[in-house]
């Protein structure tokens, strides 16, 4: 029997790990963490052989989470997101189960974990190393939006405002939301051409219009759209430092 630890930021999505893991004669629950920082916490105390990790979460990600553990436990990623957000991160983990999902499924990710292949354990060891030297920065995103896919060129990206759990991607004079933490996207992308201004603003400096500092000596930052984002005090040193 496997000891087994989840994270999962969503009540329902927990509620539904929880009821499946007890009816599984080969898995026993010994703790579950609603974010990214208990969960690193509590699986650092708790060392369990099989954790369920939620990709998208408060205080820190799934994948910062993996990267700070100083054991691997199996990894089975949950996520909300289509396969480009698993994709993007090389994370070839033991499963990741797509949410929603069925009892059925669930059980053949299971099945996976009892196996206990040691090339997929391999693999998992092998993308975790590949993830923390850094992926190449991305080309191209998929951005699902009212039943469509539309690819979208990283260099067509005009900033972007994180939104709760959402991300709002500004590009082609559209505004799309999706379902995938913006400091996830920002890992993915050239730090020459797109800067972080704001907790919760990245522009790509391609767009921008001008800067102007406000009474506070921030700077306010004027997109070729009309939209002003205003840039906290470190961007904004950082972008004085920049300038010529």
């Amino acid at each position: 029997m496997k000891t087994v630890f989840f994270a999962e930021d969503e009540p329902l999505a927990r509620d539904v790990l929880r009821d499946a893991i007890y009816a599984h004669p080969g898995l026993r629950l010994v703790g579950e963490a609603a974010d990214g920082a208990s969960a690193l916490a509590r699986i650092g105390t708790l060392r369990p052989d099989v954790v369920f990790m939620d990709i998208q979460m408060p205080e820190m990600t799934g994948l910062e989470v993996l990267r700070q553990l100083d054991y691997l436990p199996q990894i089975v990623f949950t996520t909300a997101y289509d396969q480009y957000a698993v994709a993007a991160f090389e994370l070839h983990a033991v499963d990741y189960l797509l949410k929603p999902f069925t009892r059925a499924r669930f059980a053949d990710s299971v099945a996976r974990l009892l196996d206990g292949a040691r090339s997929e354990r391999a693999a998992v060891e092998g993308a975790l190393v590949r993830a923390s030297a850094g992926p190449a920065p991305l080309d191209r995103i998929l951005v699902r939006d009212r039943g469509r896919i539309f690819p979208l060129a990283a260099h067509e990206i005009e900033y972007m405002k994180a939104d709760s759990k959402y991300t709002v991607i500004s590009a082609r004079g559209q505004h799309f939301l999706v379902r995938i933490g913006m400091s996830e996207l920002e890992a993915q992308l050239d730090p020459r051409r797109f800067i972080r201004v704001h907790r919760s603003a990245l522009v790509n400096l391609d767009f921008v219009e001008s800067m102007r500092a406000d009474d506070q000596s921030q700077l306010q930052i004027f997109m070729r759209d009309g939209t002003c984002i205003g840039a906290n005090r470190e961007a904004s040193r950082l972008l004085r430092e920049m300038a010529i």
